[in-house]
């Protein structure tokens, strides 16, 4: 039996734990004569209970701790990131940090590539339907755009970039928090609440970059952009009543306010969401996304709006505090 040795940054993270408990819950059988090692980096310590993985501590900032995470490994599953306000530290862990990563992956010899980005970097939009090739990135944020720089990095090291939409699931501690916020706030259908957006479940991102790292075929390791959330986007109505009926908002929206009496609502009341950031949640910013899911070789599933029950306590315990 051949072994593939697998590396995750980020290990501890949103994404990069879900990735961890796809690649436990897949024991070699799943994929024919192939069995896995995976190694888990991440600045923080070890969670409890860590399983089939062996860990090591290093931090993106830190580009000395990052030698030899790479050694003897087939595939680096580049996703950690920095996403707070903290424009120093974005540059240094999105930036320079994955630089840094990536030119050990280089130093290593590692063959395939993955590293999680995000669609952010396309700026403020309205976006409707396109694909990669399709935009030029606008980032208004030291986290988007210290991620597009980020990009160069990979894209010049041979990998492959998925840019994500917004992420649900247990642990989001933005996305669904920052509507509750938004909805205290504007308590209202937003402009109608037509807008769309793209979404994707926390597990099936997982499931798509697990899919990617174990594909067959030259094309995969062939460098480039993909977007990587749920082909379908979701309508901000249907979301919100979804949340109402998970009693994650207190009320489904009901009348509907013009955008400009939003805007003006969300200023006159005290939160944490911008107003870009509002206009990130209730307008259209939804990106093609099937090539992902045709180069993984599997289904995308029946949408973020069916995971959301298995999230409802995270998201009621959790309320709309801000990041942090």
């Amino acid at each position: 039996m051949s072994t593939r040795h697998v590396v995750v940054t980020g290990a501890t993270g949103f994404v990069g734990s879900a990735v961890l408990r796809r690649l436990a819950e897949q024991g070699p059988g799943d994929r024919g004569s192939q069995g896995v090692m995976v190694r888990a980096v991440s600045r923080t310590q070890a969670p409890a209970g860590l399983s089939g993985a062996h860990w090591k501590g290093a931090d993106l900032a830190d580009g000395p701790s990052l030698r030899g995470v790479c050694d003897g490994t087939d595939v680096l599953l580049s996703l950690a990131s920095y996403v707070g306000p903290d424009a120093e530290r974005c540059t240094a862990v999105n930036s320079a940090g994955t630089a840094a990563l990536m030119a050990e992956a280089r130093r290593a010899g590692v063959g395939r590539i993955i590293h999680l980005s995000t669609c952010a970097v396309y700026g403020s939009g309205p976006h409707r339907g396109q694909d990669v090739g399709e935009l030029t990135p606008a980032p208004v944020s030291a986290a988007s755009g210290s991620r597009l720089v980020g990009e160069e990095a990979v894209l010049d090291a041979g990998g492959l970039v998925l840019r994500a939409g917004l992420v649900l699931g247990r642990g989001d501690r933005w996305a669904v928090p920052a509507l509750v916020d938004a909805f205290r706030r504007v308590p209202a259908g937003w402009d109608g609440g037509a807008g769309r957006a793209s979404f994707v479940d926390v597990d099936d991102l997982a499931r798509l970059i697990v899919a990617l790292a174990f594909a067959d075929g030259a094309e995969i390791d062939a460098p480039g952009v993909l977007h990587a959330h749920h082909p379908e986007p979701v309508r901000n109505r249907d979301l919100m009543d979804a949340l109402a009926e998970y009693r994650v908002l207190p009320a489904r929206p009901e009348a509907d306010w013009s955008w400009r009496r939003c805007l003006d609502a969300l200023a006159a009341t005290p939160g944490w969401v911008s107003e870009r950031q509002f206009t990130l949640l209730a307008g259209d910013h939804w990106y093609r996304a099937d090539a992902a899911w045709e180069r993984a070789g599997i289904p995308p599933g029946p949408g973020p709006l069916s995971r959301l029950g298995p999230a409802a306590r995270w998201y009621r315990e959790r309320g709309g505090v801000a990041p942090g």
